[in-house]
């Protein structure tokens, strides 16, 4: 029962960076697959993106994509 009390009273604090990642990683998905060009390659960026939690979006978003100009 102890356990039960701990786990409810982090779920407020770990709720909100569920959130978060899960928004980073749809658009950095979505992102990734609509451009024409990545810094890589791209399945390679999609699996960055899935299994480096947050840090993986970030990444892609900052350095993985190119300037389409």
């Amino acid at each position: 029962m102890n356990d039960e009390l701990a786990i409810s009273k982090l779920i407020p604090i770990i709720a909100p960076f569920l959130v978060i990642q899960l928004i980073l990683m749809v658009i950095a998905i979505t992102l990734c697959i609509k451009a024409e060009a990545t810094r890589g390659p791209k399945p390679m960026w999609i699996l960055i993106i899935i299994f480096v939690n947050i840090l993986g979006p970030v990444a892609f978003l900052i350095a993985g994509r190119r300037n389409e100009r």
